[in-house]
């Protein structure tokens, strides 16, 4: 008994000294501890990559006084006061966030409410000035008629002076890249100096958030590209352009996030090209858009963007916050045949068919999800919801608010209800550092939510087994196994079975219970058709799937007087290895996870009680909320 203290001294102490010996002077050894070559990314950051303050003319035009400092300061945590005087406070800080006002134009709202002299020695920015200094409904349209005006190319005269070049313009760009530099924590909380390229060809929007990987030194060493002639241009090929030539000259790095393409009028995802007389596209185009473009906005204030019921008909949740306006100004209907062209389900498709066709896939994305805020208040929370604009901001009439009409296309005009409080980026990363985050945007190991935090992991292989489904460390062995999200299948062994996928999905701890795990596969056939189908593979509760693989719904515990809801039903976590039962080797696929939770209060649900008003029954009152994870796919030899 008195020997076992001191045997198993030594013993620790030789193992010690073996491995310190191992590490130090036999490389090719492996070390005693299992974490010390370890590379693939375990941190999970959140954050918001679409944010406007007062800078933005349509932001600040809308009454948005909140500034780049302040938007960073909420963002991180502290309280701040709304624009229209509220107090407002985030739950859960944000790791990571990005300021992208619009590049043209940058600052120049600021001006027209100030009446500098340039403005006012303008006679249409006299009339800006007294619109947007009289407030209301005046300066509201006063709002719509200069986005207007920008859409058609007709800004007034004195906007010259809002353009690369000019001071004015130089000035309120460099404030932006300071704000972002004082605000920048590694660590704690990263900042990401970021801008909108806001192309609004004839009205279609086509716009772009530019992110920079590095700091103030480079990214002012070129200004930002806009969509005005003759500095600018709408054409996504020159923005692409502007990108390589800013990394060429300043040996910095960018990416580009393309969003809300259910306001494009169906060119978001196009299969010829609308800025050269409607020609096919060619192989440049495809390698260009995915060199600079990685990832896609799939949900946002402006409305949900993954799936719409008409493309996938046979999919029961793709009419989740359909926003099923015209483009930006309403000056066309939307049209069935723009649908394709506008939603994330229905390029990826493309994506597959323009790569039999080019060699390359244009639309290879990863999915985000971000807010679009104009209020600079990013909060996607549905009990803390403060809207688009400042018009929307919490308020007894808010849900019922009008924003626009037009009524030679009879088109009533949207209103407050249809925003939908949306979404943040989730990031699978090493360390909280632009670094580490914009490399994981790059390698498309991202995924999007509607607002919870659910924790999602998503990985693809050959050799996955259900035993990995329980494993306490998804992480290891999807990553020793398989490729995660974002990424390509690697080469198909000879003689082995279908692929399998290995989906493990983790409540948000502040939220609600899972409903259910899809999976949503698109492939192209011999013939070149696509096709789509979506798999329940893993569910919460006693439920079965019936012949055709439908799951009946999970229930619903929402009490609206409250309002709130019980965790009583589905599950707080999902694991699953699920192999593919159609899988053709023949056939180019790709394969993203969407997870549901059960139904929940919406923001509106909230309004209801606190400002004790009964909305009519067209204003929907409760959401399931989800995730949508990058997609990983698998390229037919």
């Amino acid at each position: 008994m008195g020997i076992l203290p001191m045997v198993t001294a030594i013993t620790v102490l030789a193992v010690f000294n073996v491995a310190t010996e191992a590490t130090a002077s036999e490389p090719g050894t492996a070390p005693y501890s299992p974490n010390i070559s370890e590379t693939h990314p375990r941190e999970l950051l959140w954050g918001d990559t679409h944010v406007h303050t007062g800078l933005s003319a349509d932001a600040g035009g809308s009454g948005t006084r909140l500034m780049p400092r302040d938007a960073y300061r909420f963002a991180r945590g502290e309280q701040v006061t709304s624009n229209t005087g509220q107090p407002v406070k985030l739950a859960r800080p944000y790791d990571f966030f990005m300021i992208t006002d619009h590049s043209d134009g940058m600052g120049a709202i600021i001006d027209i409410f100030e009446g500098t002299p340039n403005v006012l020695a303008d006679p249409e920015g006299r009339r800006y000035h007294e619109d947007f200094r009289a407030g209301g409904q005046q300066a509201a349209q006063a709002m719509f008629r200069l986005i207007g005006q920008f859409s058609q190319g007709e800004t007034p005269a004195f906007f010259d002076a809002y353009q690369p070049g000019n001071e004015a313009y130089a000035r309120v760009w460099e404030r932006i890249v300071n704000a972002a530099e004082e605000f920048n924590d590694p660590g704690k909380f990263t900042t990401f100096i970021a801008y909108e390229w806001t192309s609004l060809a004839n009205g279609n929007n086509l716009h772009r958030n530019v992110i920079y990987r590095d700091g103030a030194e480079k990214a002012l060493g070129l200004p930002p590209f806009t969509a005005t002639p003759p500095l600018g241009s709408r054409n996504p090929r020159d923005l692409w352009a502007w990108m390589a030539d800013y990394e060429s000259t300043t040996g910095g790095d960018v990416t580009a996030i393309p969003h809300n393409g259910n306001l494009s009028n169906g060119m978001m995802f196009p299969l010829t090209d609308d800025f050269d007389d409607g020609k096919p596209l060619d192989a440049a185009y495809a390698r260009s858009r995915q060199t600079w473009e990685r990832l896609y906005e799939a949900t946002q204030y402006k409305g949900d963007g993954e799936a719409h019921p008409l493309l996938s008909p046979e999919d029961e949740f793709a009419n989740f916050e359909t926003w099923d306006f015209g483009n930006l100004d309403t000056s066309e209907k939307k049209t069935p045949d723009m649908l394709p062209g506008e939603y994330v389900r229905s390029g990826l498709l493309r994506g597959l068919a323009l790569q039999r066709e080019l060699g390359i896939n244009p639309y290879k994305y990863g999915l985000e999800g971000a807010t679009d805020t104009h209020t600079g208040l990013s909060t996607a929370d549905e009990n803390n919801f403060f809207s688009k604009f400042t018009t929307t901001e919490p308020g007894r009439d808010r849900a019922t608010h009008k924003g626009r009409s037009n009524p030679d296309l009879g088109i009533e005009g949207y209103t407050g209800w249809m925003y939908n409080s949306a979404g943040i980026t989730a990031v699978w990363a090493q360390e909280n550092t632009r670094a580490s985050i914009f490399d994981a945007m790059e390698r498309r190991e991202t995924y999007a939510t509607t607002g919870p935090r659910i924790r999602l992991r998503f990985f693809g292989g050959w050799d996955l087994t259900e035993a990995d489904a329980h494993t306490p460390d998804i992480a290891h062995t999807g990553y020793a196994k398989g490729v995660p999200m974002g990424s390509d299948l690697t080469a198909r062994p000879s003689k082995a079975s279908p692929p399998r996928f290995l989906v493990s999905a983790l409540r948000d701890p502040d939220g609600a219970n899972l409903d259910r795990v899809q999976i949503i596969k698109g492939w192209i056939d011999e013939a070149g058709t696509t096709h789509e189908k979506v798999f329940n593979v893993a569910w919460g509760g006693e439920r079965q799937l019936n012949d055709e693989g439908e799951l009946p719904p999970v229930g619903n515990t929402v009490d609206l007087s409250v309002p709130t809801w019980s965790n009583s039903i589905g599950a707080p976590e999902l694991s699953v290895v699920w192999e593919d039962p159609q899988f053709d080797p023949s056939q180019s696929a790709f394969y993203y996870v969407r997870v549901l939770e059960i139904p929940t209060p919406r923001w509106t649900a909230y309004d209801a009680v606190r400002f004790d008003v009964e909305f009519s029954s067209h204003i929907r009152l409760t959401s399931q909320e989800r995730a949508y994870s990058s997609p990983i796919w698998y390229t037919a030899p």
